[in-house]
């Protein structure tokens, strides 16, 4: 009976089953191959359970399932454990008792934030729900939907959600087919396909309309405000909005209220009126009061997602650290990784590219949902190239192919800002115009002047002259109309030197080159340096800093950061094709990595590789 109760089986339980052959259990325990513990035995080895339980007929194991499962449900004392009774429902093949159990077991792990158990247990009930009423069999597929979703599956949600749509069509529920069309279209939103969210939501409104008002219609407006929003429509959001705060007040719903001042609360940040922070952190606040965990880490999301677009770094770290300790908390693996990539931009844009990459790799690395990698491609690519590190394309070419199908500026346009950027570092700035033109067509015709002031530069580096809105910030109009030095000095006031250094990269002046040069040596930009070390000598400048390379000032082998990165990991015992999972490099790359350190270091082997850089204090 042990081995079909895993992982363990209580006293009182070995009791109830095994019956007259329960005084056996003292020559298994002497035998040594099971253990008491705590008022439980368990095998002492996974593998002779296992092995114990292939061993047992059939018709044998149904029984003990079935006399495990009735057991379960009548504990001596405490509750019943819902997972369990699921797992013996399933060996029993009682499928009505794994209806119940499986899908209360789902609840129980959704409401502690174990969206993963949950998935399974949702899973596990309904490959035997086809028996149930349309509606109880729909809204059990919408908590799976749910549930994979909160576990960084949104792929998998998307199809299981289609199904429960269906479902409630075939039986004219028009109410619920309008709230799941509604869900349907967050789901597109989260899971990569944003482009085509914008169908659902629209006949969800459509539908609803027709109807009696209520929530769900509240809610509707409230999901084509966040569609409007994410498609960076500052109008349609507007508008959206209305509609939605009316009648989240006539018909008294506060989800809907708190959803609607998420969306248009970052809108407006990112349209630079600072009232927009206060309505994401009402937002934030009335949803920590419900006790709406999706919404808290939404708001978490969204404020430091439009903080780190604005550039506005003050607080950020402290937000970025309470949003990804909740989501920790509480499960919510795909916001976690949103906000893990927003932390990773904001470290690129301040300087700090070691930690930026490796939060990036984190991301790349992530199981589930890919969309939060089309943020993160860019961010590991930049720092590649800024150190002239090679595999930089690949990269970006995966993320434009990822941002054209979300459809959404929030991702195009970093993802052609990091193109232009890395093509003007090869020395192609003619290039830059093919980068950019199609998604600066796109913000100009969505009036989305917030996103343009980058592209706008970039274009402004490759020799293009474009008309500028005189509400992009000012640090990028000071470049673009020549005025290096007042850019720079605004760059460098947000902690933004790279930056800072690239507006003054375009002078026509040697002084405020060679700051430029300055201070892209400084930071290890290479390729930058390069750049503009060419433009000083074509002006026919003398003296120009050459200087140890800064990536290697630190070290006396000389060793660039990245050469560094892979030390440290080859110290740490991995292999070659480990570090280049780690790093999201190709095998290749971490292979020249390592022939580089050794013949710099003059040794031979890895382990004298790791002795020798101890030896002069370049391993801690």
């Amino acid at each position: 009976m042990v081995a079909v109760a895993p992982p363990q089986a209580e006293l009182w339980l070995l009791e109830a089953v095994s019956g007259q052959t329960f005084s056996a259990l003292g020559q298994c325990l002497s035998a040594g191959m099971l253990a008491q513990q705590n008022g439980a035995v368990t095998f002492r080895h996974e593998l002779a359970r296992l092995a114990i339980e292939e061993s047992i007929a059939p018709d044998g194991a149904l029984q003990l399932h079935r006399q495990t499962l009735a057991a379960l449900a009548r504990p001596p004392y405490g509750s019943p454990d819902l997972a369990r009774l699921a797992h013996h429902a399933e060996a029993a093949n009682d499928a009505r008792s794994l209806l119940r159990f499986g899908r209360a077991a789902g609840e129980r792990a959704s409401a502690v934030g174990a969206h993963r158990e949950a998935a399974a247990q949702f899973s596990r009930a309904l490959r035997v729900a086809e028996s149930l009423p349309p509606h109880d069999h729909a809204d059990m597929l919408q908590q799976l939907a749910q549930a994979y979703l909160h576990a960084n599956n949104a792929e998998l949600a998307i199809p299981v959600h289609e199904r429960a749509i269906e479902l409630y069509r075939q039986v004219g529920d028009t109410l619920n087919q309008a709230d799941a069309l509604r869900r349907q279209s967050r789901l597109f939103l989260c899971g990569g396909r944003g482009a085509e969210a914008e169908a659902p939501i629209g006949k969800a409104v459509a539908l609803l309309e027709k109807l009696p008002e209520g929530k769900e219609l509240a809610l509707a407006y409230s999901g084509l405000v966040m569609f409007h929003m994410n498609h960076d429509d500052a109008e349609g959001t507007v508008r959206s909005a209305r509609r939605a705060l009316e009648l989240s007040e006539r018909v008294g719903d506060t989800e809907t209220l708190l959803h609607t001042l998420n969306s248009l609360g970052a809108m407006e940040l990112l349209m630079g009126d600072p009232g927009g922070k206060a309505k994401l952190l009402r937002s934030l606040e009335l949803a920590e009061e419900m006790g709406n965990d999706e919404n808290v880490g939404r708001a978490y999301i969204n404020l430091a997602g439009t903080m780190v677009r604005t550039r506005t770094y003050e607080d950020l770290k402290e937000l970025l650290s309470a949003g990804i300790d909740f989501c920790l908390e509480h499960g919510l693996d795909l916001w976690r990784m949103w906000l893990i990539s927003s932390q990773a931009q904001a470290l690129l844009d301040q300087g700090d590219w070691s930690r930026a990459a490796e939060l990036a790799t984190t991301v790349l690395q992530g199981d589930g949902t890919q969309l939060p990698r089309v943020s993160a491609l860019p961010v590991v690519a930049l720092v590649r190239a800024r150190r002239g590190d090679p595999d930089v394309w690949p990269l970006l070419d995966e993320a434009r192919s990822m941002a054209d199908r979300e459809g959404e500026l929030q991702f195009a346009v970093p993802v052609c800002v990091a193109r232009a950027e890395v093509a003007w570092l090869e020395g192609r700035p003619d290039a830059i115009r093919e980068e950019t033109e199609r998604v600066l067509r796109k913000a100009l015709a969505k009036g989305a002047w917030w996103v343009i002031g980058e592209l706008l530069c970039w274009r402004r580096r490759a020799g293009l002259v474009d008309e500028i809105d005189g509400r992009v910030p000012e640090r990028y109009r000071a470049e673009i109309r020549g005025d290096w030095s007042k850019a720079a000095e605004l760059w460098s006031a947000i902690g933004c030197e790279y930056d800072a250094a690239l507006a003054l990269a375009g002078a026509d002046d040697d002084d405020l080159l060679r700051q430029s040069l300055v201070k892209l040596q400084r930071l290890g930009a290479e390729a930058a340096a390069a750049v503009v070390a060419r433009s000083l000598r074509a002006r026919g400048a003398r003296g120009i800093s050459r200087g140890p390379r800064s990536t290697t000032k630190r070290n006396l082998a000389r060793l660039t950061v990245r050469e560094l990165e892979v030390l440290e990991l080859v110290n740490s015992g991995m292999r070659n094709a480990e570090i280049a999972s780690r790093l999201f490099l190709t095998p290749k790359t971490v292979d020249h990595h390592v022939s580089a350190i050794l013949r710099k270091l003059a040794v031979d082997s890895r382990g004298q590789a790791a002795r020798e850089a101890t030896r002069l204090g370049l391993l801690a």
